[in-house]
């Protein structure tokens, strides 16, 4: 009796199951004639509006610093699950606070995907590899309105009913490459209005993404939203009006010899001594850490990027240290590209050093879920312990000290941190002054980079701070001479 009882409920379940899948495969065919997706191969659209700086908010915890979008196309190949995405970016009049992109007059970009290989236009046009962009650029067709309906076909949709504003919903949900939860908004009017999903982020873990669509209209057959907003975190990443849009659009993106080409590897670092006990742990990808030692014990300054190359810096310190505990990270700041690899210093147990405005942003990110891509600390949580500051803080054994200063009156972050050793007549910064490759001339002193250089400069004056060299975040040592010339001046 239980096994006839249990194979009734389960072929009572199978039968709701498969119920709820057919169910969820008519709105979707609905859907797709409303939107006319079959006939759809490929599409292309063009529009205008803002683009975000994902991660670079003036302050913790707030919207992207914004910009203006002055021309946007976007080519999307459903049949390879290819794309090119076109952009022209330029300042705000006045340029928003926060951590903005330093260019002068237009920032164009172009970035490709085909298959399972990603790539970007460089400065000088050429090819240059994306891989850590694959999945993120992938994840984009499927939340596209065709693209939604044809992923969903794909997969076994299920469908619920939902009231959100006052107004009642169809949402159907589908697994994409099984591991994406993918959840489409479908209104009364039969017409897609948001697809999220959730994404890894070193920081902010299951990071939810989230298109929403607007005022549809029919073109050659084809209904396509006029307006599209992207939110990543919660803020906006993209707001496009849309003005121009052609389905079944030629696309041939074909992959580049040099789009294969092997990168070094993201958890690379190379140490540089700066002075005795002091190395600059050089990356070839985002911004570079600081090794700093002491009687006791070592700090580093910056855990940029990722958990991947927070554990090539701890193993590098480990190697260039070998006998003294690393006690300290001193967080600059709070941008996504110099605090992304801060949970495994506090996996380590390693105290956090940072202005006193982050702590709130920090506790409250830490605890979030990373269930998408588990990291150290998802797997063995641990609380965090942060010493803050807000003008000044100083880390010494009586023979060597470690300055922080806060950097007044930038425009980047309100709790952006300067690190000077004073024996050694040292300064570490971040994002203030990028010192060029050896042999590249300096950037013109017109523009973001002299007021940046200029606000340096200002604060090294107002601290008295005896400075011979200067070792960046980005970019590498050099004399302070190095940037009195880039601000145009030689004294």
């Amino acid at each position: 009796m239980r096994t006839r009882a249990f194979s009734f409920i389960a072929l009572l379940t199978w039968f709701g199951a498969a119920a709820t899948a057919q169910d969820a495969r008519t709105v979707v065919d609905g859907l797709g004639r409303t939107l006319g997706a079959a006939g759809v191969k490929s599409l292309q659209y063009s529009g205008s509006g803002f683009v975000y700086g994902f991660g670079q908010s003036h302050q913790p915890g707030g919207p992207w610093v914004k910009f203006n979008l002055r021309s946007y196309t976007l080519l999307t190949d459903y049949e390879r699950e290819a794309s090119r995405e076109d952009q022209v970016r330029t300042y705000l009049d006045p340029p928003e606070r926060g951590g903005t992109a330093v260019f002068i007059g237009e920032l164009r970009q172009a970035a490709f995907l085909s298959g399972d290989v990603a790539w970007n236009a460089g400065a000088d046009g050429a090819p240059a590899p994306a891989p850590l962009a694959v999945e993120a650029r992938q994840l984009l067709l499927p939340i596209s309105p065709h693209g939604f309906v044809k992923a969903a076909m794909a997969a076994t949709p299920t469908v619920a009913a939902r009231t959100v504003d006052g107004r009642r919903l169809t949402v159907v949900s589908f697994t994409w490459k099984g591991k994406y939860r993918i959840n489409g908004y479908i209104n009364s009017q039969n017409l897609l209005e948001k697809v999220e999903t959730w994404m890894p982020d070193p920081l902010l873990g299951d990071m939810m993404v989230e298109n929403t669509f607007s005022d549809y209209r029919d073109v050659a057959g084809v209904k396509f939203p006029g307006r599209i907003v992207q939110k990543q975190g919660g803020f906006a990443v993209l707001d496009v009006n849309v003005s121009d849009v052609r389905p079944n659009a030629p696309a041939s993106i074909d992959v580049p010899e040099a789009a294969r080409r092997p990168l070094p590897p993201v958890g690379r670092v190379e140490a540089v001594k700066v002075a005795e006990g002091v190395w600059l742990l050089v990356a070839p990808v985002g911004p570079n850490s600081l090794a700093v030692e002491f009687r006791d014990y070592v700090a580093i300054v910056e855990a940029p990027f990722s958990e991947e190359r927070s554990l090539a810096v701890i193993a590098e310190v480990k190697t260039l240290v070998p006998t003294k505990p690393i006690r300290y990270l001193i967080n600059t700041h709070h941008h996504f590209d110099h605090s992304s690899g801060i949970r495994t210093f506090v996996a380590e147990g390693v105290t956090i050093i940072t202005h006193r405005i982050n702590t709130d942003f920090y506790n409250r990110v830490l605890r979030l879920p990373h269930t998408l891509s588990p990291d150290r600390l998802s797997m063995n949580p641990k609380p965090a312990r942060f010493e803050t500051l807000t003008d000044k803080y100083v880390l010494t054994d009586g023979n060597r000290s470690l300055e922080l200063h806060l950097l007044e009156g930038n425009t980047h972050n309100p709790g952006l941190l300067l690190v000077y050793l004073p024996k050694e007549k040292l300064l570490h910064q971040a994002d203030a002054f990028t010192a060029p490759p050896p042999g590249a001339p300096l950037p013109p002193a017109v523009n973001m980079v002299n007021a940046r250089n200029l606000n340096l400069l200002a604060n090294i004056d107002r601290l008295r701070l005896q400075v011979d060299q200067i070792t960046a975040a980005h970019g590498r040592v050099m004399p302070i001479a190095g940037l009195r010339k880039a601000v145009g001046r030689v004294n």
